[in-house]
């Protein structure tokens, strides 16, 4: 999937979620946005429990992650994502209401690209989903893919 750019956006309240689709399709940037609501359904997607050697789970090119999640962590999840070889490379960026600059400091600490609080206002959302789809889809140059 890295090829069509699909975003991953781990989000369990739906009104953030109807927002930043919204803003997304809004700001024109139609790649494909899967929704994992809660830690464990993200871990579940990007990480199965039973991998196919065969046919390895296609991975996003993005993954949006808050930090409040139910069943398991954001800050649980990237620590997962970055002990995984799998996943150590995709880029995550931390899209929160948390204000709390331990959770900033953390969320570099265990591996996050970018860390962005949730602006109030849908205006300013929405251009700062704008930038951010500009910025890691379309300007930002991913780590190669490793060879098979």
């Amino acid at each position: 999937m890295n090829e069509s750019k699909t975003i991953l956006l781990v989000e369990d309240n739906l009104d953030d979620v109807e927002l930043t689709l919204r803003a997304f399709k809004k700001s024109q940037i139609a790649n494909e946005i899967i929704v994992a609501h809660d830690g464990a359904e993200a871990l579940d997607i990007l990480l199965p429990a039973s991998p196919d050697t065969e046919n390895p789970p296609s991975l996003p090119a993005l993954i949006l992650l808050d930090l409040n999640l139910p069943k398991v962590s954001g800050m649980e999840v990237l620590t997962r994502l970055r002990a995984d070889e799998r996943t150590q490379l995709l880029p995550v960026v931390i899209l929160t209401s948390s204000s709390e600059e331990q959770d900033v400091m953390e969320s570099y600490r265990l591996g996050a690209n970018s860390y962005i609080r949730k602006p109030v206002d849908s205006i300013q959302f929405t251009e700062a989903v704008r930038q951010l789809g500009l910025y890691w889809l379309v300007v930002n140059v991913p780590p190669p893919k490793p060879e098979e």
